[in-house]
């Protein structure tokens, strides 16, 4: 009977592993979701439930070990990994934190970025900027503050959507396509060529915490230490880099 069960389970499940080999596969790499949860919870405002982001994990570690395939050439715990994360991700973005108000501030920093550099003719520093938006200077880097405690402003977001009045695009399973689309991956590869050159436009300060949080993977207070400077001061940075970046990347998509 139990033979019977399994057999017939086995059939209605598309995976790779068997039942009973599925259950060991999550058993095994349920660490690596509290692990990527904390990292995550580590770099967001402390408002998001940590349980929250533990239970989307959990869904995206059981849909790695559901649709893993060896034939890929990708470790299933590197897939795991992937998977858990863009899940994290996923539930994050499900989030509208920035009340009209905010997303008004941040077009209004935006636009000043523009017109300061396009003035310039090179990156526009928070003082110029804050002039520009007729702001003292501590009124304007508070503002940068209050973003970046009010959302997790996410680059990688932004550039999966729209963008028109909180409308959402693909989320990150979404854009996990196993068939290659050759017009998806010049669409991506022009993309990253935009970002590159956007990101060659910021300050040294700004490059260097772009490339510490997103490559590295380090937190803002980590940033910090390495920077010597406050967590508050780097929270502000990695803000308008990201509105800098943004604005640019809203430009190409305008094209």
């Amino acid at each position: 009977m139990i033979q019977e069960y399994e057999k017939t389970e086995s059939k209605t499940q598309s995976g790779y592993f068997s039942p009973r080999e599925r259950e060991a596969m999550i058993a095994k790499y349920a660490y690596l979701v509290k692990y990527l949860a904390g990292r995550v919870a580590s770099r967001i405002p402390s408002s998001v439930v940590f349980d929250e982001l533990v239970s989307a994990g959990s869904l995206g570690l059981i849909d790695a070990v559901d649709k893993y395939d060896p034939k890929k050439n990708v470790g299933l715990k590197t897939y795991a990994q992937y998977r858990i994360k863009g899940a994290i991700l996923d539930e994050l973005r499900s989030m509208d934190w920035y009340s009209r108000s905010m997303r008004k501030k941040i077009q209004g920093i935006e636009k000043a970025v523009q017109i300061v550099e396009a003035r310039e003719g090179r990156p526009a520093s928070d003082m110029e900027i804050a002039e520009e938006m007729g702001q003292p200077l501590d009124v304007y880097l508070k503002t940068l503050s209050d973003i970046h405690c009010a959302a997790l402003l996410s680059l990688d977001d932004y550039i999966k959507n729209n963008d028109n009045g909180g409308e959402p695009g693909a989320t990150f399973h979404e854009g996990m396509k196993s068939d290659e689309d050759p017009a998806d991956e010049l669409i991506q590869k022009e993309l990253k060529s935009v970002l590159a050159k956007a990101i060659r436009k910021l300050t040294e300060k700004e490059q260097l915490v772009i490339s510490l949080y997103y490559y590295d993977e380090l937190t803002l207070k980590e940033i910090g230490s390495v920077m010597e400077l406050t967590e508050s001061r780097i929270c502000q940075i990695h803000t308008m880099a990201l509105i800098k970046l943004k604005s640019r990347i809203k430009d190409y998509r305008k094209n």
